[in-house]
């Protein structure tokens, strides 16, 4: 008996060996499989980005400054928007009225307030047989619109097509950081509205919630002869009709799930509630009086396929800014430079004209990425000659415009950092108008009433780190300090 228990007991002692052994060999093969995707991922999403194209001669050769300069007046006029609640009412009133076509193309897009009642008005309008196009950029569609009633509600509408310019897709990871970065609205052949704003809460309405301060154009196109609402058309029928813009939904059974009627009925309720609680925003308004009369209005764009870009709207602006006379004003949310963009800086600065750059202060920028990449390389951006003010309004700053003397207006979705510059899509357009340029500066000194001059010798990383900052953020910028050489290319 004895003999056969201890028999038994070698077996169990070798299996139980075994057992241990093969635990231990699918943690290890566990392992280096988590490994190997995060590598793939990583890998496959920044390689193909770390080349940085230079511009083309060919771009070079064509680009003349005269161009964007034109001594008759055009047939489009224009006005500033810098207020969030006028920057919805003004969505809201183009969208009521169209006739024939709606085009709304956004970089992000949330179900909130002022998205809803964004959808609901392009629901109305599609219903009494406006064409509604919707252009969405893959990642912001993929996190907010998928599985999203709201949304499902828009895409189920006969007159609706929505469009996702390079759809999120984990098996194909070099494609992931190509974003359509572009914000604009067009309403029929009457007008189109242009700049940085996102279609949520942030950027629209005066919702009592965390908000971004932001900058529009509206250009009204009071003849259809020359208008340069061609040139943004043209635009948007290219992107439109790319290989990697997918429809969106389109058939799909999930629009007819009960969550999506349910949508529905309470997007048409948002409608009603709107046009009673402000009925200012459905009125008629006569454009030529709230707008300015303009010479040349231009669109600049960056190229619209995926992978690295070349870089053609910051050569463009390098090249108008270079130009200027006397002054040059730049309003970006972020500053991230390689030594290319530092030197065209230095170029915009070196034959003596005023040259201000206004940007969020490292605590006043909502932004992690650009927060931290300022404090790094605060020295080398005012090495260039930039006299850089720090905005510290406490709300974060998302607007992106340059005025150029008392002649150019510039407004749109370009940031002065390299995602911009060589990965993304951007438009900014150029107004030659000093009706414009002088609203465009007024908006201007409202932020720079609350932003200082920076200092080479604060320290902003300690300050980023300071006594009472929540841990989590500490956390958060010590990571981005840490990974910076590595990401500032891509954030």
């Amino acid at each position: 008996m004895k003999t056969h228990d201890k028999y038994i007991g070698f077996h169990i002692r070798i299996l139980k060996g075994k057992s241990k052994k093969n635990k231990k060999f699918r943690k290890t093969i566990l392992l280096l499989a988590i490994v190997f995707v995060l590598v793939y991922l990583i890998a496959g999403a920044t390689i193909p980005y770390m080349i940085q194209p230079e511009v083309s001669e060919m771009y070079q050769e064509s680009f003349r400054t005269e161009d964007f300069y034109s001594e008759t007046l055009s047939t489009d006029r224009a006005v500033i928007i810098s207020d969030n609640g006028e920057a919805l009412e003004e969505r809201i009133r183009l969208m009521e009225h169209a006739k024939e076509r709606i085009i709304l193309s956004t970089f992000d897009f949330c179900s909130d307030t002022s998205g809803k009642q964004v959808i609901a008005a392009l629901i109305q309008a599609a219903q009494r047989g406006v064409r509604v196009q919707v252009l969405m950029d893959g990642f912001y569609s993929w996190l907010h619109m998928e599985g999203n009633p709201w949304f499902y509600a828009l895409a189920a509408e006969e007159n609706v097509e929505v469009r996702i310019y390079n759809r999120l897709n984990p098996l194909f990871p070099w494609k992931g950081l190509s974003r359509m970065h572009d914000k604009y609205l067009i309403a029929d052949d009457t007008a189109y509205i242009l700049g940085g704003r996102n279609t949520f809460d942030y950027f629209l309405g005066d919702q009592d919630s965390y908000k971004n301060h932001d900058r529009d154009v509206l250009v009204y196109c009071a003849g259809k002869k020359e208008s340069s609402l061609s040139q943004l058309t043209d635009y948007f029928s290219e992107v439109w009709n790319l290989d990697y813009c997918k429809p969106w939904k389109e058939g799909e059974w999930v629009l007819k799930l009960p969550s999506v009627k349910k949508a529905e009925k309470e997007l048409k309720q948002m409608y009603q509630d709107m046009k009673r609680e402000h009925p200012q925003w459905f009125e008629t308004i006569d454009y030529k009086k709230v707008t300015v009369e303009t010479n040349k209005i231009t669109l600049l764009s960056n190229p619209t396929g995926l992978y690295s870009k070349e870089p053609r709207v910051f050569y463009a602006l390098g090249r108008l800014m270079e130009e200027a006379q006397e002054e040059v004003i730049i309003h970006t949310p972020y500053i991230i430079c390689n030594d290319w963009m530092y030197d065209t800086f230095r170029s915009i600065c070196a034959d003596g004209k005023t040259v201000k750059l206004m940007t969020n202060s490292a605590l006043n920028n909502g932004n992690p990425f650009g927060a931290v990449d300022y404090a790094l390389h605060k020295d080398e951006i005012l090495d260039t000659g930039l006299c850089v003010l720090e905005y510290q309004g406490g709300v974060s700053y998302h607007g992106k415009s340059i005025a150029i003397d008392d002649e150019l207006a510039i407004v749109g979705s370009f940031n002065m950092d390299m995602k911009s510059v060589y990965q993304d899509t951007e438009l900014m357009l150029v107004v030659q108008s000093k009706e414009l340029n002088k609203q465009l500066r007024d908006s201007m000194d409202i932020y720079h009433a609350e932003a200082v001059e920076a200092d080479g010798d604060v320290d902003d990383i300690n300050a980023l780190f300071q006594k009472g900052t929540p841990f989590s953020k500490k956390v958060e910028r010590f990571l981005v300090k840490i990974l910076n050489p590595w990401l500032r290319s891509f954030m």
